[in-house]
């Protein structure tokens, strides 16, 4: 039987993505995303409990990543789970989420530095009349409107 290994995360920019390049002239582009979901403990409060994700993206989408998003920007990525055991500073044993991202996209409301990428990046799937009003929608909806 065959296996499948795939995540889907929507999540924020924990620091601003670093672009490297390989030998050979590959791109690379490292981050960090984190996620929040709000849960009730045992005694009825509501705790936030966040999970961070090291992505590494390569190739083109690398190096536009780069260029376009920065720290606590909202992004949608898709890609493999791998997790990771290593030891920190002080000898502890830590785990660490890795995602080799395939797929990324660019959410949230629009500004000045991430506009040339949404005309030059990858078509969409929805069709251009449909665009106008969905980015109407997007302006409407704040931060505090978010769940996480």
């Amino acid at each position: 039987m065959a296996s499948f290994n795939k995540i889907i995360i929507v999540g924020y920019l924990g620091r601003d993505p670093e672009l490297r390049y390989t030998p050979q002239g590959t791109a690379v582009c490292n981050f960090s995303v984190a996620t929040t979901e709000r849960r009730k403990d045992k005694a009825g409060e509501y705790q936030d409990v966040t999970t961070w994700f090291s992505v590494s993206l390569w190739g083109n989408r690398a190096e536009q990543t780069s260029q376009y998003l920065s720290k606590g920007k909202l992004v949608y990525l898709e890609g493999r789970l791998t997790q990771r055991e290593y030891q920190d500073r002080d000898g502890n044993t830590r785990t660490s989420l890795d995602v080799n991202a395939s797929d990324l996209q660019f959410i949230g409301p629009r500004s000045d530095d991430t506009s040339g990428f949404r005309e030059e990046g990858p078509a969409r799937s929805e069709s251009p009349e449909a665009r106008p009003a969905a980015e109407d929608v997007t302006d409407t909806i704040s931060d505090d409107d978010i769940p996480f």
